[in-house]
């Protein structure tokens, strides 16, 4: 079926306004969570496989259900019922995660989470014991004083690994009374200078990871990352007195805070890998080789007692390999290679399975993203899936059957939706069949809208999460070998049952082909009050970064509702370098980031303006972050659409920001000087048409305010007029207090008066 220029018939048309005397939509609602969709939490198999564990959700307690009637079965921990020997203030306590011991008898848990990046934190942590020796214990102890980050439970649970003042300490226990013995691992860390066990801020933000430490399967080994950032140039912020929180010591006077930042072409951390021998306590080097500027971004237990993982790329994260090191003697082995002339996708490492006989490995070779099968010695074995689209998550491989379970942009024959705009689960069998593990596959309709799950031990069970454009999330309990509903865990009645979801406008989705040949994905909403007959003024948002996507069949109800309801039409499409159709859509913006996905946004304004209920010349384009950058580049690339722009922390020249994420895509300036020419928003800033404002946080540790400063600058040197907002000690989120609120305000504000 050809989508193009058409909308696709399951969203056509706006829903009236059934409800009309519904409570207006607010943006402060919004910002709230007062309209979101409910959730639930991921269920964790139990080792039987028959039974899964989750914080109760006024976080006071971890309770064990039963897979076959969602039944609560036994209470591992309850805050309300706990021996405190240490006068420990648990009445206002709430429990934020927890880890059990290979033997499902102890517990580690953590509270007060404090924020520090984008995912590490420091929390209180404590060590409860469920049972010892076939006897009920309710034994309730602070692992240390003050927060720590990382805390990792040994396999055995008779240890916990934590890291405190860029050290790496453990926590011996020595019986069920929890008596504890602390033992220093490193005594070489220093901030800004040596991290042992968790990662500098780069590769945290761009390897995903907010610890670099593991156990190894015997727990007679704690392997970790070393981070030496004392080559690494520091970048300094500013921090003010400002509120929510009020920094009073900076009242007259502003501070500064100081970190580690290498910016593309800079130097690197230098990483080195260890692992530390509890029972004769000496720290032994794990001989992984690496480039001299390359990444070890990864370091994982294999199901071998005498075998952790190491992964590793070069600079260019072009050539990605395995390796198998024996923590004991630190002898590696080079187990797998892959590479890709422009980059390996870096989520691809965190699919990797390790079972008893091998591994599963993710790979894009082939030219889509599948799912292989390989033995312990890194000999393929079989490829799992095959065909033109792309494997997106990887629940795991049932060695007896030869059996994979896959979550997937496929959608099979006679769908009315395109694959990628899908998410379907699939369980893949021996002679590589895709079984639909949903009904809208089973009945021969193919996928609609966005599936997860979350398997049992020996997946015989699975949580079903899903959401389509219509549909608020759904969690299920089933069966997975006839799929039958075991329980409803969330199915979001009340918001279903809401005015607001009644009046809502449906998203409408369409394709379209640009002059290039291009056939790009989009949708749109309307006005509440639609009338075909008028003309209404319209936003374009997006994000458009390398592997995205936007345009989704999934339940969104965000401010755009807020919009439609004031009169807006809000639209989105994604363009050239976006995720789930193959490596060559997504890679041909390699080293020019920014000047294919900005023409395809100035393509999109041009494809909407001739709808004949868009009035075009009140369009606007905004976007976040890489969406920022994206605004700026269109609206200094040729704009002959927009009337203004709106851009929120914006990059403006990838030399300004970091290496791992800028080289991926882009090379190095110094091997790519043209390409970073064509990609900065500074270099075109003279050709800027239409209104723009510009919003940054000062302490955006991700991309700093100097990208906006620059851009300014130029501006102002230029001539040209511009508005620019900035809030005073905000991260890369520009949260805290009412700012969410008040920054979404302003941008409405902005388009009511220059739209």
């Amino acid at each position: 079926m050809n989508y193009t220029g058409l909308f696709i018939t399951m969203a056509l048309g706006a829903i009236s306004a059934i409800a009309t005397a519904a409570e207006p939509l607010t943006i402060k609602g919004f910002r709230s969570g007062e309209y979101a969709q409910r959730g639930a939490p991921v269920f964790r198999s139990t080792a039987d496989g028959k039974h899964y564990t989750a914080i109760t959700s006024d976080g006071r307690a971890i309770v064990k259900y039963q897979y076959s009637n969602g039944a609560a079965v036994d209470t591992l921990m309850t805050l309300d019922n706990v021996r405190n020997d240490e006068k420990i203030d648990v009445q206002h306590l709430k429990l934020a995660g927890y880890e059990l011991s290979q033997d499902e008898e102890r517990l580690l848990v953590y509270a007060n989470p404090e924020s520090i990046y984008r995912r590490s934190f420091k929390a209180d942590y404590f060590y409860y014991v469920i049972e010892s020796g076939g006897v009920r214990r309710n034994n309730f102890k602070r692992l240390t004083e003050g927060k720590v980050q990382a805390a990792k439970l040994a396999p055995d649970g008779r240890s916990v690994a934590f890291m405190r003042d860029n050290n790496l300490f453990i926590t011996k226990i020595m019986s069920a009374s929890i008596e504890k013995s602390e033992r220093q691992v490193t005594e070489d860390g220093e901030k800004n200078k040596i991290i042992n066990g968790v990662p500098d801020w780069v590769y945290e933000e761009e390897f995903s990871m907010n610890s670099a430490l593991a156990w190894s399967p015997d727990s007679k080994y704690l392997c970790y990352l070393k981070f030496d950032e004392s080559e690494v140039k520091e970048y300094t912020l500013p921090l003010y007195q400002g509120a929510a929180p009020t920094l009073s010591e900076y009242e007259l006077y502003p501070g500064i805070y100081s970190y580690k930042y290498p910016v593309a072409g800079e130097q690197n951390s230098k990483v080195t890998a260890w692992s530390y021998d509890v029972y004769n306590r000496k720290n032994i080097p794990l001989r992984v080789p690496c480039d001299e500027d390359g990444y070890i971004m990864r370091l994982v237990p294999t199901r071998q007692e005498n075998q952790m993982a190491v992964m590793t790329f070069n600079r260019h994260q072009s050539d990605f390999r395995l390796h198998f090191v024996n923590p004991a003697s630190g002898v590696c082995k080079q187990v797998l290679q892959d590479t890709n002339p422009q980059y390996v996708s870096s989520d691809n490492m965190d699919l990797i399975r390790f079972y008893e006989d091998g591994f599963t490995f993710v790979s894009e070779k082939s030219g889509y993203r599948h799912l292989y099968y390989y033995g312990l010695s890194g000999n393929l074995q079989r490829q799992i899936t095959q065909g033109n689209f792309d494997v997106t998550d990887v629940y795991g491989y049932d060695s007896k059957t030869k059996t994979a379970y896959v979550q997937t942009a496929y959608v099979g024959q006679d769908s009315d939706m395109p694959a990628e705009l899908t998410r379907g689960i699939y369980k893949v069998n021996a002679k590589g069949q895709m079984i639909p593990l949903f009904n809208g596959g089973k009945d021969g309709k193919g996928c609609r809208g966005t599936h997860s799950a979350a398997f049992s031990q020996g997946f015989v069970y699975m949580q079903h999460f899903y959401s389509d454009a219509d549909t608020p999330m759904r969690v299920t309990l089933e069966t997975v070998s006839n799929l039958k509903l075991v329980k409803v865990m969330q199915d979001n009645q009340q918001l279903r049952d809401s005015e607001h979801f009644a009046r809502r406008s449906k998203r409408e989705f369409f394709q379209f082909i640009t002059p290039n040949g291009d056939v790009l994905n989009g949708y749109l909403t309307k006005p509440y009050d639609f009338d075909p007959n008028k003309k209404y003024p319209l936003l374009m948002e997006q994000y458009g970064g390398p592997g995205s996507q936007q345009v989704l069949d999934r339940w969104k109800f965000d401010w755009e509702q807020f919009l439609n309801q004031e009169g807006y039409v809000v639209a989105c499409v994604d363009g050239r370098g976006t995720g789930a159709r193959g490596a060559a859509w997504e890679r041909q913006t390699y080293c020019e980031l920014g000047v294919r996905e900005s023409e395809d946004l100035l393509h999109a304004g041009r494809y909407v303006a001739k709808l004949p209920f868009v009035d075009a010349n009140r369009m606007a384009l905004w976007g976040w972050s890489f969406g920022g950058y994206n605004t700026l580049m269109a609206l200094c690339g040729g704009n002959d659409v927009y009337k203004l722009g709106m851009a929120v922390a914006p990059v403006t020249d990838f030399k300004f920001y970091d290496t791992v994420y800028t080289e991926r895509y882009m090379r190095t300036p110094q091997e790519n000087a043209e390409g970073y020419k064509k990609a900065s928003v500074l270099e075109r800033s003279k050709n800027l048409k239409g209104q723009v404002l510009i919003v940054s946080g000062t302490f955006d540790d991700n991309v700093h305010p100097q990208n906006t400063y620059e851009l300014t600058e130029c501006l102002v040197q230029a001539d040209i007029p511009f508005d620019m907002h900035i809030y005073t000690n905000r991260n890369h989120f520009i949260r805290g207090g009412n700012t969410s609120n008040y920054i979404y305000t302003q941008l409405y504000r902005y388009l009511k008066k220059n739209l």
